[in-house]
Order: structure tokens, then C-alpha cells, then sequence
């Protein structure tokens, strides 16, 4: 009796230590799940307390106010867009009354409507409803008008007037209405105005005066007292900033722009908020505060005026932009010189000057921060070439030489466009690329022969060249035709011009601005810079995220605009005779940004839109420009610091010429020696550190290179080494092993670059290694080609076995790295089977495959290798069968789609889910319960950069004869980034790789770090577990007793007792934490997450 009495208890104790156990994992779940909730409450905004009645006046409405949203003036081309950008707005709203109602956009009638007609219509639907308050979004319809219209205020006004009238028949039938009118561009005219194919007109630039002109008359509307003070229960608000549709093909980006636009709307709905908003990469949203809890009007927001927030941002602009000459000899040569190097500043009697709106000097006079300025081309102010007035008020180059000459012709005066009589030898073109140079220099050699005040063939010249801004400003449109390559080719073809064409001249070509440092007056919003405006302007390089690919890419670009050019002029092409020679100016390689006190950017150095330059800037940048004419060739300013100030140089009496390479006994380096072709992909090493722990470590977190003994992989085609040294078809189906990039073994590192081959440099005795073609010596290299995801199990299972057959691999103690990469066939045959290569099964033969060598390997590693985004490979051609044919049958369902079919958009976004799914997977928890075993993402492919060759077009050579597998080339490449990736911390890792070419791109660790990074020691823990020496492979088995002791029946009693109190407890916490969660859930679906 007492026997069964104990068993019972016995058993009890077990089912109600198992149900505990299943009530924690539960409770842990609910903890999971509740921080979870958690995590997402930043981007929720707080219920404010709703009020007691509603709000009697349209100055005091809320947002829980708003019970119905409605929209007049849809754009026709754009209704599918705007209805959508309608419907995110409503969903905001719906935090705080989740019975709003949206009254969609009308997405099946083709003809377009007047806005008055549109306006009646909805006067008439509600005129029975004046209980309840509702919100009505105005979209002003930019589109109807043309940008390049000579008079865009005019054209303006007949869009003005439409929705003038609109707002007077709705104030006079509409009651308890919030009226918020949004200015809508699309930004597609070019397919509407016949102007906008004039290449000589700064479209982008007029697109956005257009939508500013459009803009400010709207405001002057709606300034107007009517609109405030007439009635408590209607008013209609301007948003302060046009909502642009920008033209993207990819649907992924098309809604995350479409979540901006409404988030801008959203956020323009609000009372201004006080706190600084950052960048940071991520669509965010405000919320209303219990300081500003309204939808914004003119009365209970009042609008600070954006000359106000200029002013101080701003430190006060120099009343007087003169200079003085401290030069005391201005004097000529005796006689006219007959060679360029022997040429004074008194000796020069034409300037003339070519370039883009920054020589024509838009904006640089403006007053005010008047965006509509920047129409106006200042060229009288303009640094290399104007001559307003003289040095005493206006500091340019050639009021400089006219101190030295005063009888210096050529330079521009006034205000007008390169064809207006005052802009004389100024040709620059806003908007000009370097396309445009070798027009330009014919307009300007033209214009220098047929004038009279000009002895073409006997007077000396100083032309200034100053181009690439644009082309910077474009590069993302199109990477070929704006490679560094293609631009300076531009150049030189211009040059060259001028070298055979044009007697007696210097040519001063200025290096490209360093331009990343401008985005600074844009990220720091307390400056009031219209960075909508400017975007518009130079969508390239304000575009870009902080830390993003896109902005390194322009960094790299930018620097190497600058290198080609400095290569251009070093090559001696332009000093074969003595009466001509081109002169590299450097002083704006590196910029530092104008500062005030407070160390945000100083305004006054810009024009009002923070882009291009004001007088204050231009007077700078012609003390910066003389200064480097007259420094050495070689030893010339490159820095521009404008908070620095800038004093004039003086010719010296040793040396009182224009410095060229020839006085500065400069040695032209020539052109750079033609490296020879490379023979290997190997790379050099030059780690010092190798050495191995003290003691083979029992964590996976603190694991050193040389610590690792044992390589694996798994995986496609790719893994196989498939058609990596192919030379043809023929040889296509060949697997190179020794070569791929995660398993090779072929050689050593100085010939073959492999992950295994770097790691013999830790540990020569690495095993596993894959040597050779075809199957002889795979090693513990697994994949086959033409693998799927759902072939990745059986793959573990072999490895297993081979290692575990394996005489001289100790498999229970020697530490592995197993790489997995797999997934390129699913995509690509995605179309052709979409139930079972859908994301959620590739998250499932994902995670059996990861669950069985978390189950049964010890002393692992697991690399993988993050999804290619395979859309690049679209671009990659050649000449070959090969290419045009075979490509396309090894991935149908990438590269057969049109640009911009539905078939394609879709592929894309499976693409991108099964990267996330992977990175869910691996990072979700799954496999953290042993300390012996990792699973880290190597997401160096996850934004895939196709690289490119001189001529910018997709480099081939990185790609096997179907321009589909990678050849060795390419495995090198993807070795070397991979093993970077293993150096970097998570969430810190490059996602994309830039394929550098380059042979000493191997990363080592560091001292601080010597370890391969995991998520366990990516970031410092408060505690760091101890380790333990026992495998948790398995679960240890405790040893057994059959003594009882007598006391046991007693204890176990009362411990039942407890413990069913306890269950009981847990089971009402449980019941309550569950009512809980399900009232959060409730409210968090009503919320949509951008």
C-alpha cells in the first residue's frame, strides 16, 4: 500500500513537473511574445485619452475625432497609387478611432474630372451628414502643367484657381470638415511636354520651381483670413511640402514609397513637432503628444516661416563679398611671353569658362531663401568668370586678373542664360553633364573667333573647365553611361578640342566637388532645407541611406571621378607644345563643411536649396581657385575648408607665373603601366596572429580560426564548383571542386582563393577540403548539382556518416565549419512550382536540415551563405551561345520576365522572403541552447553589386560560359567575402560584396577580437555563462537508485500538495495573461506596420 501510495505520488510529482515545465514554455512563449509587442510599441503611438464630447471646433480636433477620410482631385494616371497612399493615412488614423471610414478613390472611370465637379459631387453625399467630422484630402494636380514652360507661375495659376474655387464650395456646403490640400507630382513629364526633350533645359531644376511656384500660390490662397476665422467648424490647411510619386519599377520599392508619401502626409496632418527627427533608415512615424494632440491648422500651428528657421541657421552673410590684392607687382612680361610657362597674371587677356549651374552660378545672388531664385543664373557673381562691378564688392577670378590687367575681356556680367550677350565666353549650362563639354567647347572656340575684342591667335587665355556634378548627381539612373571611364572620356574629347583648336591658353580643369558632405545641410532638419526640392535636383547622392551601399557607392564614385581626371591630365597628353597646357586644380578633393558655433552646417555658404552656392561660397572658391593656379604643380591645396577663410597668394619674384607642370619641374608620371594579366585568383596574406587558443575551446563564441579542423559544405552547382574553369560548353558540366569558394583545397592561397585554403594559413592541417574535378576527391564536400533546399537533409545526413567514417577526424572533439548555401535553383524554378518552393517550405527543409546537426554534430559552426539576389544577373551579356541562350534555360523564371512584368516583380519578392526566412530561422533562438553550436548568416550576397569593368558595363569575366555559374574568378571573389563576413559581428556584417579585384582583400582578426563572430559574441553580455566541458548533443543520462528512503512518502505528500496550489496559481496567471495578450493583438491589428 505504501509502495502504490509512493508510485502514485512519484507519478504525480512527474506529470506535474512536466505540465510546470509545459506552463513555463508557455509562460515563456506569452514573455516571448509580450516582448515582442514590446518591440513594435515605438512605432505604435499611445492612445490619448479621448474626449468627453466632441471637439466643437475644427482648430481643437484630434485625430480620434476624424470618423470618415475623403479624397477630391485624383490624379487619372495615378489612382491606383494615390488610393493606396489614402488608405495608409486612414490606417493611422484608425489607432485612435478605429471606426473610421475611408471612402475610396474611384479606380474604374478613365476620363478625367474637373475638380469642381468632383467637389459638387461630394457636397451633395454629404449633405445630410453634419454630426460628424470628417477629414477631405485636396490633391492639387501638378501634372496638368508643364515644367519647362518659360512661365511657370502663369501655367500655375489655372491649377490655383481650380482649387480656389473648389475650397469656396466646399466652405460654403460642407459642415465640421477639415480640408488638407496636398500639391501631387508624379514626376513623369517628359512623356507630356515637348520641351522637356530640349536637352539644353534644366529640367529637373524646373520641375521642382514649377512644383514650388505651385506650392507658394497655393499658401498665398490659403493664407487668406477667410479660411481662418469665418467659421469654427471648416478650414482648409496647405501640407507644407508636395507629395512626389517617384517613377521606381520595382513593386517592393514602390511600397516603401508609397509608405513614405503617407507618412508625410500623416506627419504634415499633425501639430509640428518639437523633437529632432534623424535618419535612420527606417520609415517612421510621429504621433500626437499631450503638448500638440491636434490635427494641425494656420490657427493652432502657426507656420514659422522658412526665411526665420534660414536666418538662424545662418550666420551673418558678409555685407560686402570684396577682396584685397596684397600683391604689390602687378606688372606684365616685359614682352609677350611666347611659351604657356612663362605666363604672368598680367599677361592674360581672355577668361572664358565651361561647366554646369554651378559656373552659371544659379542662385548665388539670391536675398532670401526664395527657391524660385534658382532659376536666376548669376553670372556676373560667378567664381571662375564673372566680372560684376570689381574686386572691392565682388571677389572673382577675373576681378582678380583685372587687377593685373585691366583690360581682361571674356568674363560675364549680369543675370541670363549662356546666349544672352552679358554671359560673353561664360558657356556653362545649368543642368550640363559631361556629354556636354565638347558643345560647349565649339560654342566657346566659335564665339572666341568671331568676336572682335578678341585676337584669337595672339592673345593669352585662361579657360576654366568645371564638370561632373550632374553626371554624380545621375549615376544611378545609369552606371555605364556615367562610369568614370565614360566621363572623363567626355572630358578629354573636350580638351582635345581645345588642345588642337585653341593657341595660347591654360586650361584649368577643376577635379569634381567632393559632394557626399553637402548631405549634411539635409540630414540635420532643424536647418529648414527643402530636401524634397533638392532631391528632385540630385536624386543620386541625398537618396542613398546612411551606411548603405547606394552611399558608399557614391563615395567610391566620387573619388574616382577625381582619380581619372588627375590620370587624364598626368599623362602628358596636353604639354606637347609651348602655347598650351591643362592644369589640374585640386581644392575641392576633400570638402569641409562651413560650421556655426553650434557645429551644425552654416547656410548662408549655399543658395536656398542648400545645394547649390551662394556669393559667399563663390567668393571662396575664386581665392581657393587663384591660390591653386599659382601653387606648384604636385604640391597644390586640395582641402576646402570654407569656415577656414582664404587669403590671397602673390606670384613670387622667383616664380611670378601661372604655375604649370613644366615650371613646377613637375614629371608627368604617365600613364599607369598596363598591369600584366593576372595568371591566378590566389591572394597574399599578411595576418601576424595564426596561433591557435591555449586550449581547444569548449564554446562556439570563442572560437579562433586556427582552432577550427575540420571544413564541410553543402549546397548547388555553385559548392560543386560547376563550369568554374570552363573554357566552353564542352567543359561547362565540369565540376571544379578544388576551386569553389567555401570547400576548395586546391593549391595553396597564393594561387587558389578558398575558405579552406585561407584557413590552412591558421591551421595547416585543416581536413575536408575538396581538391580536384569531379567526385574522386570531394572531401566532405556534399553538394550536387541542381540541388534544391528539400535535398539539403539527405546532404546532412551523408556528411554525417562520411564524417563519422572518417579514421582521422576525431568527430566528437576536433571543432567544424560547415558552409551552407542552396536556394538558387528554387528561385529559379520557382515559377514552374510554387506550392512546393514556396518560402515556408524552404523554411522548412531549412530548418530539419539545421535541426539534424544541432541533434547529432558536436563542435560545430554553421555558416550560411545568405540567398544571391539573383535580379543582377540579368545584366550580366556576352557574345556567346552560351550566354544568350544556356543562361536563360539554368534560370527561367529570373531571366525570362520582361523589365517590368508582373512574372518578374514576384520572383523579386520571393527572392527577398527567403532571405528573411533564412535570417528568422538561424537567428530566432532555435539553436542557442548549446554552447558548443552556432548558426551564423553570411549575408554578403544579400544586395548583390554586379561588378563592373573600365567601361562600366558588367564585368563578365567574374562568370563561367552560361553567365550563370561564377567562375573561378568569381569564387575567389566570394571566398574572400565570405570570409569577411565570418570577421564581421552580427548585424554589423557588409551585406553586399564590391568586388575589389584586388589580392590583399583578406581580412584578419583582430586583437581585441580574435574570434569568428557569432550572435553569442557579437555584443557584450552583462554575464558570460560558464563554460562546460559536456556535449550537449545529447542530454546526459543521471544515474538511478532503487533506495527510498522511509521520509520520502511524507515529503512527497505535502510537495504534491504545493505543488497542486502552485498549478492551480499558474493556471488563472495563464488564463489572465491570455485575456491580456488578446486585447493587445486586438489593438495591434488595427495598426498596419510600414
Amino acid at each position: 500500500m505504501a509502495g502504490s501510495a509512493l508510485l502514485m505520488l512519484a507519478a504525480l510529482v512527474g506529470a506535474c513537473t512536466q505540465f510546470t515545465d509545459a506552463v513555463n514554455i508557455d509562460v515563456g512563449t506569452n514573455e516571448r511574445s509580450r516582448e515582442k509587442t514590446e518591440s513594435y510599441m515605438p512605432i505604435l503611438c499611445s492612445p490619448i485619452p479621448a474626449p468627453v464630447s466632441p471637439s466643437a471646433s475644427v482648430h481643437t480636433l484630434t485625430p480620434v475625432d476624424i470618423s470618415a477620410v475623403y479624397v477630391l482631385g485624383t490624379p487619372i494616371s495615378h489612382r491606383e497609387e494615390a488610393s493606396r497612399v489614402v488608405s495608409r493615412v486612414a490606417e493611422l488614423l484608425s489607432m485612435f478611432n478605429p471606426e473610421v471610414v475611408t471612402h475610396h478613390v474611384d479606380l474604374i472611370s478613365v476620363q478625367p474630372r474637373r475638380l469642381l465637379e468632383e467637389a459638387e459631387e461630394l457636397c451633395i453625399s454629404l449633405s445630410n451628414q453634419v454630426s460628424d467630422w470628417k477629414l477631405v484630402l485636396l490633391f492639387a494636380r501638378a501634372d496638368s502643367t508643364c515644367a519647362c514652360s518659360p512661365h511657370p507661375a502663369a501655367d500655375a495659376q489655372a491649377v490655383v484657381q481650380e482649387v480656389e474655387a473648389a475650397l469656396q464650395l466646399l466652405q460654403k456646403r460642407l459642415h465640421l470638415t477639415l480640408v488638407h490640400v496636398v500639391v501631387w507630382s508624379s514626376n513623369h513629364q517628359q512623356d507630356k511636354c515637348q520641351c522637356a526633350r530640349d536637352e539644353s533645359i534644366n529640367q529637373r531644376l524646373r520641375e521642382a520651381t514649377l512644383l514650388k511656384t505651385l506650392q507658394d500660390s497655393l499658401s498665398r490662397v490659403l493664407d487668406n483670413p477667410e479660411w481662418l476665422r469665418e467659421r469654427a467648424d471648416f478650414t482648409a490647411v496647405l501640407q507644407s511640402e508636395p507629395v512626389i510619386l517617384q517613377p521606381i519599377s520595382d513593386p517592393q520599392s514602390t511600397w516603401s514609397d508609397l509608405n513614405q508619401l503617407a507618412v508625410q502626409i500623416w506627419t504634415s496632418m499633425l501639430q509640428p513637432s518639437t523633437a529632432e527627427v534623424m535618419d535612420t533608415g527606417v520609415i517612421t512615424f510621429p504621433c500626437p503628444t499631450q503638448e500638440r494632440p491636434l490635427l494641425r491648422t494656420k490657427n493652432n500651428s502657426p507656420a514659422e516661416r522658412e526665411g526665420r528657421v534660414y536666418s538662424n541657421a545662418s550666420t551673418p552673410t558678409d555685407a560686402v563679398m570684396g577682396t584685397e590684392i596684397p600683391c604689390t607687382d602687378l606688372s606684365p612680361s616685359p614682352t609677350t611671353p611666347t611659351s604657356v610657362h612663362e605666363l604672368r597674371p598680367g599677361d592674360v587677356k581672355v577668361v572664358a569658362a565651361l561647366g554646369d549651374s554651378l559656373t552659371a552660378a544659379n542662385g548665388a545672388g539670391a536675398k532670401t531663401d526664395n527657391l524660385l531664385l534658382l532659376l536666376n543664373q548669376y553670372r556676373g557673381m560667378s567664381w571662375s568668370i564673372g566680372g560684376d562691378e570689381n574686386i572691392t564688392t565682388v571677389t572673382t577670378l577675373p576681378n582678380i586678373l583685372r587687377e593685373f590687367n585691366p583690360s581682361l575681356t571674356g568674363f560675364s556680367e549680369g543675370m541670363g542664360s549662356q546666349d544672352s550677350p552679358q554671359a560673353f565666353l561664360n558657356q556653362a549650362v545649368a543642368g550640363a553633364t559631361s556629354s556636354d563639354m565638347v558643345h560647349q567647347v565649339r560654342v566657346l572656340v566659335d564665339k572666341m573667333k568671331n568676336d572682335s575684342r578678341i585676337d584669337f591667335h595672339n592673345d593669352w587665355k585662361v579657360i576654366t573647365m568645371f564638370i561632373g556634378g550632374n553626371d554624380l548627381c545621375d549615376f544611378c539612373t545609369d552606371s555605364v553611361v556615367f562610369s568614370p571611364r565614360n566621363v572623363v572620356g567626355h572630358i578629354r574629347a573636350a580638351l582635345d578640342v581645345l588642345h588642337s583648336e585653341v593657341p595660347r591658353a591654360v586650361v584649368n580643369l577643376i577635379e569634381v566637388l567632393d559632394i557626399v558632405p553637402l548631405r549634411d545641410l539635409h540630414n540635420d532638419k532643424t536647418l529648414g532645407c527643402p530636401t524634397w526640392f533638392t532631391s528632385l535636383i540630385c536624386p543620386c547622392i541625398l537618396k542613398p541611406k546612411r551606411g548603405s551601399s547606394e552611399l558608399q557607392k557614391v563615395k567610391d564614385l566620387n573619388k574616382a571621378y577625381q582619380h581619372a581626371a588627375r590620370e587624364l591630365v598626368d599623362s602628358g597628353r596636353y604639354d606637347t607644345h609651348d602655347n598650351f597646357t591643362v592644369v589640374l586644380q585640386p581644392f575641392f578633393r576633400e570638402v569641409i563643411l562651413p560650421r556655426l558655433e553650434d557645429g551644425r552646417p552654416d547656410r548662408s555658404y549655399f543658395a536656398p536649396d542648400c545645394f547649390h552656392l551662394s556669393q559667399r561660397a563663390h567668393t571662396l572658391m575664386a581665392k581657393a581657385l587663384w591660390n591653386n593656379m599659382l601653387e606648384p604643380v604636385g604640391n597644390k591645396t586640395f582641402t576646402q575648408d570654407f569656415s577656414a577663410g582664404i587669403d590671397l597668394k602673390c606670384p613670387s619674384k622667383a616664380n611670378p607665373f601661372l604655375r604649370t607642370a613644366v615650371n613646377s619641374n613637375y614629371t608627368f608620371p604617365g600613364p599607369p603601366p598596363t598591369p600584366a594579366p593576372r595568371t591566378n585568383w590566389g591572394s597574399d596574406f599578411s595576418c601576424v596572429d595564426t596561433a591557435p587558443s591555449n586550449s581547444v575551446p569548449t564554446s562556439a563564441h570563442r572560437l579562433r580560426p586556427a582552432d577550427v579542423t575540420v571544413v564541410a559544405a553543402l549546397g548547388d552547382s555553385v559548392t560543386a564548383g560547376f563550369g568554374a574553369k570552363a573554357k566552353n560548353l564542352l567543359e561547362l558540366r565540369t565540376e571544379y571542386r578544388g576551386v569553389s569558394c567555401s570547400i576548395g583545397g586546391d593549391k595553396t592561397l597564393e594561387t587558389v582563393t578558398t575558405l579552406p585554403n585561407i584557413l590552412k594559413k591558421f591551421n595547416p592541417k585543416i581536413k575536408g577540403a575538396s581538391k580536384g574535378q569531379g567526385t574522386r576527391r570531394t572531401g566532405f564536400n556534399m553538394a550536387v548539382s541542381g540541388a534544391k533546399i528539400a535535398g539539403i537533409p539527405e546532404q546532412v545526413r551523408r556528411l554525417i556518416d562520411t564524417m563519422k567514417d572518417d579514421t582521422t577526424l576525431d568527430f566528437e572533439n576536433d571543432w567544424k565549419l560547415v558552409t551552407l548555401f542552396i536556394g538558387g535553383n528554387d528561385l529559379c524554378q520557382y515559377c514552374n512550382d510554387r506550392a512546393s518552393l514556396s518560402p515556408q517550405n524552404y523554411s522548412l527543409h531549412l530548418m530539419t536540415s539545421l535541426d539534424i546537426l544541432y541533434k547529432e554534430v558536436p563542435k560545430t559552426i554553421v555558416n550560411i551563405l545568405e540567398i544571391l539576389e539573383i535580379e543582377g544577373l540579368r545584366r550580366i551579356h556576352r557574345d556567346s551561345l552560351g550566354c544568350n541562350v544556356v543562361q536563360k534555360l539554368v534560370c527561367p523564371c529570373f531571366l525570362l520576365p520582361g523589365e517590368d512584368s508582373l512574372e518578374l516583380a514576384e520572383v523579386k519578392r520571393i527572392n527577398r522572403e527567403l532571405q528573411i526566412e533564412t535570417e528568422k530561422l538561424a537567428y530566432g533562438g532555435r539553436y542557442d541552447g548549446r554552447e558548443d553550436f552556432a548558426v551564423v548568416v553570411q549575408p554578403f550576397f544579400k544586395n548583390s553589386i554586379i561588378p563592373l569593368n573600365a567601361d562600366g558595363r558588367a564585368d563578365s569575366s567574374y562568370f563561367s560560359v552560361d553567365c550563370f555559374h561564377f567562375s573561378e574568378r568569381g569564387h575567389a571573389e566570394m571566398a574572400a567575402a565570405l570570409w569577411r563576413n565570418m570577421l564581421e559581428p552580427v548585424g554589423k556584417k557588409q551585406t553586399y560584396n564590391n568586388f575589389t579585384d584586388s589580392r590583399n582583400n583578406i581580412k584578419c582578426p583582430t586583437e581585441e577580437h580574435p574570434y569568428i563572430f557569432t550572435k553569442g559574441n557579437s555584443l557584450p553580455s552583462p554575464s558570460t555563462p560558464a563554460p562546460t566541458t559536456q556535449s550537449t548533443a545529447l542530454p546526459p543520462s543521471p544515474g538511478c537508485t532503487d533506495a527510498v528512503p522511509v521520509w520520502l512518502a511524507a515529503v512527497l505528500a505535502v510537495t504534491g500538495l504545493l505543488i497542486g496550489w502552485a498549478v492551480t496559481w499558474l493556471l488563472l496567471s495563464c488564463r489572465a495573461k491570455r485575456k491580456n495578450q488578446r486585447m493587445a493583438a486586438t489593438m495591434e491589428m488595427r495598426v498596419t506596420v510600414f
